[in-house]
């Protein structure tokens, strides 16, 4: 079977043998099997894209299941924001929805039957005493001392289990493998503990829970997957994993593990991740600073850029550090395309065209988007009175600031030409407040009818027409670019960028953008991509977040202070 696109790494190698084998009758089955102990990050668009990609490319099927078998840390808050992700990623599981827990009755039968086998045991061991029990990469296990226990006492002690009659910690039930085997994993790991606490699906029906690698394994053979795609570290998993199954008798998935997305300037796992959230460093799951697909929805970011950015990574075998500016140059080319352009004055001068009649106003053409010219032209007005950024006005330029200065002329784009008369200082301040300019009526559109050129052309708006607003200004959260190394003594959370957010509360935008809707995403000329935050803005006072700078840093001179916000 082709695929619809020519895509090609290792794991579709893998199923084009598999096919061409005759394996699985040609069937493709994959799944996509998120624990509901946290929201999605990026990482795990990049496993969502690869299962579900495969499934459509291969007219398989992929399923959506939530492997909730700690009721710990799991929530139907979880739940719900993982469907949203996925959907928003523009992926349909269709009626395949499905859960671990809905396999609870199969799950604690095949437990069962592995006692019966000889092949499980309870243990009375505590926690620490089956780490000490397991030894280590260079010394062998023991043999737990309840490791002999009969199949008909294993069987009652199990189904007291169920019944509630010990205490959490108090027994687990054990493979019975090797406790000498090369991989730790194999020596006699636990695949069900006690705990009485309430599950969000299934309430106070079950206090043991099988452990995940029990219940995964069986979950993907229960659903008939033919792939079973996993991140590398479960690799080490992949012996029990098929022993597991073997033991049993059971359809056999072939587990395939690649390599997981590590980004740069970012941390990818859920526990730091709720760390942050919980110890309020972050506003929540959804900050546009996490890495989560919905801090990063909320920031600006489309599907399709992170589609595309997960195309472009590929996959791979090992692993390694990606830089977010692979992922910021996947946006950036999505954005240049689709974004309308519009003025936004983020941090505002005041200019008075002092030749420019008092009680004119004129509109003027502005391209929408000249990446596509389908778009059209907007209406911008132009009066006497207009904002422009501070960093575009200096009184002693240096040699190759090109902006507007004393006796300097410059262009207002779309506009005209305007030349600085004086620069007007705040009394009790000394900084400026005011810029007096002339403007040249003759060069209307931006344009000179007598050839002279000038090299600096600024955006603004007209202070009459303007709206205010709030900017969210965004930069990496971790100053670091391997976000999880931190200095003895010390943990990630020390790499923490202080300057990761700076809120402008002053800025003026033109007026075309009271139209816009939650989410709704522009290029602010020279200052970068935007939208609308669906959260915090209000109507009388718009937020938007600037979602990515653009690639090439205009403003290289010192800026005034600025009132950051971590």
């Amino acid at each position: 079977m082709e695929t619809s696109k020519k895509i090609t790494n290792f794991i579709r190698e893998i199923i084009d043998a598999d096919i061409a084998s005759g394996k699985n009758q040609g069937r493709v089955h994959t799944r996509f099997p998120p624990e509901p102990n946290g929201y999605l990050h990026i990482g795990h668009a990049k496993a969502i894209c690869l299962s579900f990609g495969i499934a459509r490319d291969y007219k398989g099927l992929c399923n959506l299941r939530f492997d909730d078998t700690n009721p710990e840390t799991e929530e139907t808050e979880y739940v719900e924001s993982i469907k949203e992700d996925v959907r928003w990623l523009g992926f349909d599981w269709q009626e395949r929805e499905y859960y671990a827990s809905d396999y609870f009755e199969k799950l604690y039968a095949y437990a069962e039957e592995l006692i019966k086998k000889g092949k499980a045991y309870v243990c009375d061991l505590s926690q620490e005493e089956i780490r000490k029990y397991r030894g280590t990469l260079t010394e062998p296990g023991k043999n737990s001392p309840y490791r002999k226990r009969s199949v008909e006492e294993n069987l009652g002690l199990f189904r007291r289990m169920r019944a509630g009659e010990f205490e959490d910690g108090s027994r687990v039930l054990r493979a019975k493998i090797d406790m000498v085997s090369a991989h730790l994993i194999m020596r006699d790991p636990p695949l069900y503990r006690i705990k009485h606490i309430s599950h969000h699906r299934s309430g106070d029906k079950w206090c043991i829970y099988p452990m995940y690698d029990f219940a995964h394994c069986l979950s993907d053979s229960i659903e008939g997957i033919t792939h079973s795609i996993c991140t590398l570290e479960f690799a080490n998993n992949r012996p029990l994993y098929e022993w597991i199954l073997g033991q049993l008798e059971v359809h056999r998935p072939k587990q395939l593990e690649f390599a997981r997305l590590n980004l740069s300037h970012t941390v990818l796992s859920k526990r730091k991740l709720l760390q942050l959230v919980e110890e309020k460093l972050v506003s929540g799951w959804d900050d546009p600073r996490m890495p989560t697909l919905s801090g990063l929805r909320r920031r600006g970011y489309t599907p399709e850029s992170i589609k595309n950015f997960c195309e472009t990574i590929g996959v791979a075998k090992f692993n390694s550090i990606v830089d977010i500016v692979v992922l910021e140059n996947s946006l950036r080319e999505e954005l240049n395309k689709t974004c309308p352009r519009v003025m936004g004055v983020l941090r505002p001068l005041k200019v008075i065209i002092t030749n420019y009649p008092e009680d004119k106003q004129e509109l003027l053409d502005a391209v929408n988007n000249p990446e596509d010219e389908t778009c059209g032209v907007r209406k911008i007005p132009f009066s006497r009175t207009l904002y422009i950024e501070q960093d575009d006005f200096l009184e002693e330029p240096p040699k190759k600031f090109f902006r507007l200065a004393p006796g300097r002329e410059v262009r207002l784009r779309y506009a005209y030409f305007i030349k600085c008369l004086k620069a007007v200082k705040d009394e009790k301040t000394g900084r400026i407040s005011e810029v007096h300019c002339i403007y040249d009526p003759a060069t209307r559109g931006g344009d000179s009818p007598d050839g002279r050129k000038v090299k600096g052309t600024l955006h603004w708006v007209s202070a009459p027409h303007a709206i205010k607003a709030e900017i969210r200004l965004y930069d990496h959260l971790f100053t670091k670019r391997n976000a999880n190394e931190a200095e003895e003594g010390a943990d990630f959370k020390s790499n923490l960028n202080s300057d990761s957010l700076e809120i402008l509360t002053d800025c003026r935008l033109e007026p075309s953008l009271k139209e816009a809707g939650p989410q709704s995403r522009y290029q602010f000329e020279r200052m970068g991509y935007f939208c609308l935050d669906s959260k915090s803005s209000t109507g009388s006072l718009p937020v938007f977040n600037r979602i990515v700078a653009l690639r090439d840093s205009w403003a290289k001179v010192e800026k005034p202070g600025r009132n950051k916000k971590t």
